[in-house]
């Protein structure tokens, strides 16, 4: 009866789960939400479906282990290379000050040293699942906000495990010596370092010799094996299993077959880590909420209060605009999802009792279910409250503050890839032009290497106006900020009503009201490979470059239309069908290898073989307009041919293999 009763519950949750993270889909509420609201609903507060802690309990510490198990293999060094001042210094300030923020709350209630402690590295931790979701479903993820966010939370994660290792040290009683700790910390770390090591050496060569059997489930159990095998070998240490996940993982992530392994266990990734947000859910007790809704609205407001104005100061600590230091507090000010973890451990050892372990759930819960339109809602806050920032002052070369002595210049927004490349080309040709960036290290540099630059963010007005924005020619926004391209886009049109405005986006929905706002161009950069795409296709098939060039300006002025699906005119594509089925041109430049040197166009019987007519031939700068039959061919001629598209295939064939093609 227990296992039919097991086996009905795990129905229940999966069902649960499928219809409310379907609606949650539709609702574009991200999927981390969608599974809290599940385990509220079924668990034994909400409608009570599944009642059995062991089951709720065993499904978290599945899913524990599953998610270390994959923070380690997805954390790779070579990933901190482009965000290591922001990984350590901004990631480092975050933590340790929300640490001793919290503690400094916590004294003034009558909590144990241990408990504040305890209190601050459940608060420190921000939710790296609904980041990520959502800076992706925005596009944002290479934005200056997004790419501070998630180097911040990265060096959350590692903390994790450290902070679990340090648990059970808390709790070993309210009275503890930090020299004590710290050596206790050390003892374990080198433990943990000896086991690692160790693993290191032996686990990829029984991963090598399992690879080499080539078999999907021996592969998928072997890797799970490993995993199970350290947390078991963790945790007869004294530490958590979920270490033993993590060090399992890290291993793996330095080996050749961490792709293989996680997309042969991404499945399993998935539905633990599910079950486990689920599990999370059922623990939320709904009556103790409803019992005291106001305390626990202060609290979960304190958190955010608190997370975001350290996170502002962290931002600007790192020399961030006040924009993107707002935008990025709003992203991090939530509670994480290994908080709970953590919160499980300080619950088992006895650092969290009923009441606040209720307390700290519901509240992280309330900031995690919020955090997805307060993120949406961030830029609108940023845009009026970032002036009252002030913004670090960079002395810049070329375009003194609030003095512009450029005219007729281009304006470049953003000093990426596309922006140095514009940057590079303009100053080659001698074309003025000024850059804006955010980042003061790149301003810095741009200073000594000679380029006309400005610190600040292009949606100030004022930035704008200390870079001439009514005396420029063009503008344009090559940076990675969706909604700071669409403020300053409206901003500039509203100062320059005859500037030019080209606009890059990574975004389809963008195109339209980047259009609205007032820019001229903008470009889509996946639209615009497709286009270098068929074009090199098209140029196999003979199509002439000037139909081809045609086609393009098209589908340009039409914003892309075509490829976006929107109903358009055919005359386009109709002429490019009769062009196909029509006659054309083209030119075959003859090598030293080209079986053609040294013999006549009357051996050579063209259009006897291929159907096509050789109409000139050009010999270094000379053309021989209509050759006769005894022309003899050299190496470095240029043949110029006209035929059907199929019969110019076939002269191609026969030059490149020098016999004659096949009918």
């Amino acid at each position: 009866m227990g296992e039919m009763k097991f086996l009905g519950e795990f129905v229940i949750l999966l069902a649960a789960a499928v219809l409310i993270v379907s609606a949650s889909k539709r609702l574009r509420i991200p999927s981390v939400v969608g599974f809290l609201i599940t385990g509220m609903l079924i668990g034994p507060s909400g409608f009570h479906f599944i009642g059995d802690k062991d089951v709720i309990e065993i499904l978290a510490d599945l899913g524990v282990v599953m998610l270390l198990f994959f923070i380690g293999i997805e954390f790779s060094l070579a990933q901190l290379r482009a965000i290591r001042r922001q990984f350590f210094l901004g990631g480092g300030a975050q933590v340790l000050a929300t640490i001793l923020i919290v503690i400094g709350i916590a004294s003034l209630g009558s909590f144990t040293a241990s408990e504040k402690v305890f209190f601050g590295f459940l608060v420190a931790l921000s939710s790296t699942a609904i980041l990520l979701k959502v800076l992706s479903d925005r596009g944002e993820l290479d934005s200056p906000h997004g790419r501070l966010s998630i180097a911040v939370t990265l060096f959350q994660d590692l903390c994790i495990v450290p902070m679990i290792v340090l648990t059970p040290i808390l709790a070993g009683g309210s009275e503890f010596s930090f020299l004590d700790l710290a050596g206790r910390f050390s003892l374990g770390v080198f433990a943990v370092a000896v086991i690692f090591f160790a693993a290191r050496y032996v686990m990829p060569k029984i991963l090598h010799q399992i690879a080499r059997v080539q078999v999907r489930e021996v592969f998928l159990m072997g890797a799970l094996f490993f995993c199970l095998l350290m947390s078991y070998v963790t945790a007869s240490f004294g530490f958590s299993y979920a270490l033993g996940a993590f060090i399992a993982g890290l291993i793996i992530s330095e080996s050749e077959y961490s792709h293989e392994v996680v997309a042969e266990i991404v499945g399993f990734r998935d539905l633990f880590s599910s079950l486990f947000f689920i599990s999370v859910g059922m623990l939320l007790d709904l009556t103790f909420v409803a019992d005291q809704p106001l305390t626990i609205l202060g609290i979960s407001v304190g958190i955010f209060l608190i997370k975001a104005m350290i996170v502002v100061l962290v931002g600007l600590l790192l020399r961030s605009s006040p924009r993107t230091a707002i935008i990025t507090a709003f992203s991090l000010a939530q509670v994480g999802e290994f908080s709970f973890v953590l919160a499980k451990v300080g619950q088992t050892h006895g650092l969290l009792d009923g009441d606040l372990y209720q307390y700290f759930l519901s509240a992280s819960v309330f900031t995690m279910i919020v955090t997805p339109p307060l993120i949406a809602f961030a830029p609108r806050i940023a845009e009026r409250t970032q002036h009252l920032i002030p913004m670090r002052k960079i002395k810049t070369e070329g375009v003194p503050a609030n003095q512009p002595v450029l005219t007729n210049h281009v304006i470049i927004a953003g000093y990426g890839v596309n922006g140095q490349n514009l940057a590079r080309v303009l100053r080659e040709t001698g074309i003025p032009y000024v850059i804006v960036e955010t980042k003061s290290d790149v301003v810095e540099r741009l200073m000594r290497e000679g380029h006309p630059v400005v610190f600040g963010d292009i949606t100030r007005k004022d930035i704008l106006q200390n870079i001439g924005i009514g005396e420029a020619r063009l503008i344009v926004f090559a940076i990675s900020d969706p909604q700071a391209t669409r403020t300053g886009v409206h901003l500039a049109r509203a100062q320059n009503a005859n500037l030019y405005i080209i606009v890059r986006t990574r975004l389809v929905s963008e195109i339209d009201e980047l259009s609205r706002l007032g820019a001229d161009e903008v470009i889509p950069e996946e639209f615009e490979t497709s286009i270098e795409i068929f074009t090199r296709v098209l140029t196999q098939y003979h199509i002439p470059r000037n139909v081809i060039n045609a086609q393009i300006k098209v589908i340009r002025n039409e914003n892309y239309g075509m490829l976006r699906g929107l109903p358009q005119s055919t005359k386009g594509l109709d002429r490019v069908a009769q062009l196909l089925a029509a006659g054309t041109s083209d030119t075959y430049l003859i090598t030293d290898e080209c079986f053609a040197i040294g013999k006549t166009l009357g051996e050579l019987d063209f259009r006897g073989k291929t159907g096509t007519t050789i109409i000139a031939v050009v010999r270094g700068e000379t053309p021989h307009i209509s050759p006769a039959r005894d022309f003899t061919i050299e190496s470095g001629d240029t043949l110029v041919l006209v035929g059907t598209h199929a019969s110019m295939d076939k002269a191609f064939e026969y030059l490149d293999c020098g016999f004659e093609p096949s009918k």
